[in-house]
């Protein structure tokens, strides 16, 4: 059925695409994607096939936001090391043992202020915190003014700052380990590091060993690398992280939403008309 095929619908990385399959379906005009993070994808492949791609933008920033807030909260107020405690055989604890830390008032550093990244800021707002962002261009003044936040031209002065700091950016050569042991080092020792991008922005090892030592306080991950990590992975095993699996975009409006974009693209290529959020390779 190869020479029937025009579109593939990619849900959750799958099927695999490569120069073999691609050779396959010849009548290939789109690959839309279930998602932002096209980093699964050889773009400059695929378009060398003369194949469009697309990627679900609209769908997936607010759920994702709120998936990065709730991490923030959980991590902030050690809920899952409370909930464990509540439900074991016998409540016995020490207060001082189950201390949070204050979220309002507090400083946000974000990592990525695209539309994910401006949503948090949004939510952050509403949580009276104190919001430093960084990305490779500046937000125009109304839209900084409109959320407190306050540019930081180098990712220095922001790990510097942050109570907490939240990675919303994609996953390219250039933000591969972007957070790293020396980055890990800048920020502050009670700070805590949010992941809701992709797991290879951070350095493993090294935060492994920050966490262990003290350098930062605490981590929460909504992804890893790999996913699932291996179940000796050294991070399943200290209080101090939160793991969730890849929980981003994974409501059910959310998810209808992302089939519709994706359907829109679709339909787009297969009429010959502009795609509305076209992915072009680098």
């Amino acid at each position: 059925v190869g020479k029937n095929v025009q579109a593939i619908y990619l849900w959750w990385h799958k099927p695999v695409i490569d120069r073999e399959l691609l050779q396959s379906l010849p009548n290939l005009k789109v690959i839309a994607n279930s998602g932002v993070g096209m980093d699964h994808l050889d773009l400059k492949l695929v378009a060398s096939f003369g194949v469009k791609m697309a990627n679900a933008p609209r769908a997936v920033s607010s759920t994702t936001a709120d998936t990065g807030m709730a991490l923030l909260l959980a991590s902030a107020r050690r809920l899952v090391e409370v909930h464990n405690i509540s439900v074991s055989p016998s409540v016995e604890y020490c207060e001082a043992d189950i201390l949070g830390v204050k979220v309002a008032g507090a400083t946000l550093g974000i990592i990525g202020m695209g539309s994910i990244g401006y949503k948090i800021a949004l939510r952050a707002k509403a949580f009276e915190m104190n919001i430093l962002y960084h990305n490779r261009t500046r937000r125009k003044v109304q839209e900084e003014q409109a959320v407190g936040a306050l540019y930081c031209k180098k990712i220095e002065s922001l790990l510097q700052q942050a109570d907490f700091v939240m990675l919303v950016v994609s996953l390219t050569p250039q933000t591969h380990k972007l957070i790293g042991k020396r980055e890990l080092e800048l920020m502050k020792p009670t700070a805590t590091l949010i992941n809701i991008s992709r797991g290879a922005v951070v350095d493993q090892e090294a935060l492994v060993a920050a966490l262990q030592t003290g350098v930062i306080r605490a981590a929460a991950l909504d992804v890893t690398y790999p996913e699932p990590l291996p179940r000796d992975h050294p991070l399943l095993k200290l209080k101090n992280v939160i793991i969730t699996p890849h929980l981003g975009i994974k409501t059910d409006k959310a998810t209808y939403m992302i089939t519709e974009e994706a359907v829109e693209n679709i339909l787009a290529a297969l009429n010959g008309l502009p795609l509305p959020s076209e992915v072009l390779p680098s």
